[in-house]
């Protein structure tokens, strides 16, 4: 089998096509979370602490000199992607639970007897016939 006839079967495989999709909208989720935390809950908390922008929290470690930058420890940036997981892990939590409670909800639900087959009728119909007979 050649490499690309393996790479076409695994491409069309269900979970292959299944974590690709899973990958995008995780990526696209993280974009939202990232945009919900950024504009949305730090501005607030910053202005509660003191009108601070939690994206400039910085500690110079050397200033800058020459055409050389400076170097700096932004924590504040670690404080924002620390919330953004935070928030991202709930959510995954989430939405596991209600994947896990449906699962539950499936398997509590319990299955309808089968019909019995023509046979089965058959020989249920005899048996009867027979019980009949008998004084």
């Amino acid at each position: 089998m050649s490499v690309l006839q393996e790479f076409k079967e695994f491409a069309i495989k269900g979970n292959a096509v299944d974590m690709s999709v899973g990958i995008i909208i995780g990526a696209a989720f993280g974009k939202i979370v990232s945009s919900l935390v950024a504009d949305v809950i730090m501005p607030p908390i910053g202005v509660l602490v003191g009108g601070v922008d939690f994206t400039d929290l910085a500690i110079t470690i050397k200033e800058a000199s020459g055409d050389a930058p400076a170097v700096m420890l932004k924590y504040g940036s670690f404080l924002q992607a620390v919330v953004d997981f935070t928030i991202i892990a709930f959510a995954i939590f989430l939405v596991i639970k209600l994947i896990n409670n449906l699962k539950k909800k499936e398997v509590e639900a319990p299955a309808p007897a089968p019909e019995p087959t023509k046979e089965e009728l058959l020989l249920t119909e005899i048996r009867d016939l027979l019980k009949e007979r008998k004084p």
